[in-house]
């Protein structure tokens, strides 16, 4: 019983209150039983180079993606969302760690995630959940040969030994086809296996037999499908590029028609999810590995080796065709007839500037949705945030361990966001990777881009903009506000040494990173001896002190 009591002297409330353990007793003495609430289950989905733009719901102009259009209109459309970096592997170890990819190991493309990093599958996993990975793995090496197992069982560096119960998986992706057969090869749980048909179809359909098994036994799933659209070389089925032709050349056809896939497969996944009773209850996390392609040309070959195998050799060359060339022509077509690269049309970006690679927007912000029914307010937010956030983010949502993450990482809960829009973020967002740096303070944004000169990458000169009131950042304000940029340079360089400390193994018990355990390819152990020393000399610099 509870009792209310108004004095009339000071309006006070005074309450008294039957003991609630005496109230529990005789309730338990009754068969009552307390309620536990269901598992969240998750699922993250990343594209690979899709640019921020090539979305129906931002207007795009020739290509429609009606099923991310629905989960834009019943989940959180994230319009500042941030790639951990311009590039394919460091954001797919920023998404797994919650950590910046240098702190990792995995600082480029054919470097390898370190295996004492504290892993988000590792925290999934132990807290009782089912972990599985399908499609892009990318973070072992780069598979250099058509003839290489795409991801064997015990490979030290493999989803299975970092977190993930199950796997179908590749280590680049799996548009290195059989030149035979022309099927995908992927690797379940390390044992080769051929499938037909369009690469994310494939996975959403072997995903979702996996989920089914999972929900049977009523266990809780962390799922992740990264796609490999549409990445080149390109190659979607004919029903998927012929709305485009005519419009925009054969191989820009290509690359939409590897969307309108990737798009249509979501759809079966929200579908799946919706048959099997779980979709209220599921958070479906959809974003990019970094921004959109530049106009270039991918160009595939193979050659033979010594010992008779087929090595797949793959380059990018800037678009110089006329526009006068025929649009249906392939880019293989008219390097033969003209001599000349064909490149990708579309835009990528939209107003944004940059590309993959690069620091500028185009380059860093991709297209991200959240769709979880039972607990976002459908609705569009420009709260900057990014992949180093999904981590932390799910420790609160899914009440992981506060210890399942790095004590020293990146990211912070954006659980907030799901609910309502923050004034501002507290802890700014920090880009390396490739030599290049950026540093975003909500509305300022500091970077460093590579540049090509005398036939040499260098570090360009330092850039500022304001995000808000110049997303497309043309105007360069760094003359006009030095103590801005002195503020931001400075916040980079101590955040930049943190990194370094933590690329030479200072957060790991150990002290150090350990032996990876695999064979070396002689070009990957180089550049990570360089990066190495690089490191260290920056950490020993930061640690002079000049006498008075």
């Amino acid at each position: 019983m509870v009792c209310y009591f108004r004095l009339k002297t000071n309006y006070k409330k005074i309450c008294s209150v039957m003991r609630i353990a005496l109230l529990c007793s005789l309730l338990l003495a009754a068969g009552c039983q307390t309620n536990k609430k269901t598992p969240l289950n998750v699922i993250l989905l990343m594209a690979d180079d899709m640019g921020w733009a090539q979305t129906g719901y931002y207007g795009y102009p020739i290509m429609k993606t009606p099923n991310l259009d629905a989960m834009a209109r019943n989940g959180l459309r994230m319009d500042r969302f941030y790639a951990g970096a311009p590039s394919c592997t460091p954001t797919r170890a920023t998404v797994l760690t919650g950590r910046s990819n240098d702190r990792t190991g995995a600082f480029r493309v054919g470097q390898y995630i370190n295996k004492q990093e504290k892993m988000l599958s590792s925290a999934f996993k132990d807290a009782g959940y089912a972990t599985a990975h399908f499609g892009k793995w990318h973070l072992n090496k780069t598979r250099f040969s058509a003839s290489e197992h795409p991801l064997s069982a015990d490979d030290p560096h493999g989803p299975g030994k970092l977190g993930f119960d199950y796997w179908l998986s590749n280590t680049n992706g799996f548009d290195i086809f059989d030149l035979n057969s022309g099927e995908h090869e992927l690797s379940r749980n390390g044992v080769i296996e051929r499938f037909d048909g369009d690469g994310s179809e494939v996975l959403v359909e072997e995903a979702l037999k996996y989920i089914s098994q999972q929900v049977a036994v009523q266990r809780p799933i962390f799922v992740v499908i990264w796609y490999s659209a549409p990445h080149g070389p390109w190659e979607a089925s004919d029903a998927d590029i012929e709305p485009f032709l005519g419009k925009v050349d054969h191989t820009s056809a290509n690359m939409l028609g590897e969307i309108v896939a990737m798009d249509r497969s979501i759809g079966s996944l929200r579908k799946g999810l919706r048959d099997l009773g779980i979709a209220e209850n599921t958070l479906v996390w959809f974003t990019s590995d970094n921004g959109g392609t530049p106009d270039i040309d991918t160009r595939v070959t193979f050659r033979e080796a010594e010992d008779g195998q087929l090595i797949r050799d793959s380059l990018e060359y800037p678009s110089n065709c006329s526009d006068e060339i025929d649009h249906d022509l392939t880019s293989l077509e008219a390097r033969e007839l003209f001599g000349c690269y064909r490149g990708v049309d579309p835009d990528s970006g939209g107003h944004l500037r940059g590309f993959k690679k690069d620091f500028y927007e185009g380059g860093l912000r991709v297209p991200t949705i959240i769709e979880w029914p039972e607990g976002i307010i459908p609705r569009v937010s420009k709260f900057p945030s990014g992949t180093v956030d999904i981590f932390p983010t799910m420790i609160e949502i899914a009440g992981l361990s506060p210890t399942s993450i790095n004590s020293v990482h990146d990211g912070i809960s954006i659980a907030e966001v799901f609910e309502k829009e923050p004034v501002q973020r507290d802890k700014p967002l920090g880009f390396r990777a490739n030599d290049g740096r950026a540093w975003l303070d909500n509305d300022w944004k500091l970077l460093q881009n590579v540049v090509l000169v005398d036939g040499k990458l260098v570090k360009g000169p330092f850039e500022l903009y304001n995000i808000i009131g110049d997303p497309g950042e043309e105007n360069n304000l760094i003359d006009l506000y030095p103590d801005v940029a002195e503020r931001l340079r400075q916040q980079l360089d101590s955040w930049s040494v943190s990194v370094s400390r933590s690329a030479l193994g200072a957060d790991y018990p150990e002290g150090k990173v350990l032996p990876s355990g695999r064979d070396e390819e002689p070009l990957v152990t180089e550049r990570r001896e360089i990066r190495m020393r690089e490191w260290a000399e920056e950490v020993r610099l930061s640690e002079v002190r000049v006498l008075p």
